[in-house]
Order: C-alpha cells, then sequence, then structure tokens
C-alpha cells in the first residue's frame, strides 16, 4: 500500500483502521530501507550516509521485529492487515 492512502485511515476514529495504517505505514518504510541498506553494502548508493551500515541493520531488524508484534497483536484482536 502506498504511504498517501494511509492517510484517511491514520484519521480515522476506528481504531482498527488506524492500526492497519500503522503496519501498512511500518512495511513500506521497511522496504525502503531494505533497498538501502542492500544498495550500501553494494556500494551502489548514490549519496554517502552519515550513520554507520551497522546502525542501519539495527534500525531494520528493529522495524522487522515491530512488524511481528503488530502481525501477532492483529491475529490476537482479529484485525484483518
Amino acid at each position: 500500500m502506498i504511504l498517501d492512502k494511509t492517510v484517511d485511515m491514520m484519521l480515522s476514529d476506528d481504531y482498527k483502521e488506524r492500526f492497519r495504517a500503522e503496519y501498512h505505514q511500518l512495511v513500506n518504510r521497511e522496504n525502503k530501507l531494505q533497498k538501502m541498506v542492500k544498495a550500501y553494502k553494494d556500494g551502489k548508493l548514490d549519496f554517502k550516509p552519515k550513520c554507520s551500515l551497522d546502525l542501519l541493520l539495527w534500525q531494520l531488524k528493529t522495524m522487522q521485529e515491530y512488524k511481528y508484534i503488530l502481525k501477532r497483536r492483529a491475529e490476537i484482536e482479529k484485525i484483518e492487515l
């Protein structure tokens, strides 16, 4: 899901809609960071990051763990992602 399509979901009064938006935003950002990390490792970035690859990998791992938590919560609360 494209980030701009989640804006209305984030503004919803329904917590399940906001939850879905949060999940889809996270997935979108995780995918972009994953591509950046791969390009960084391959020496193909078109800019020089100020932070280390290790820090970016830590951020990516944390995002993946958070995504897992959201998936588990969605299962428990019967929220279709």
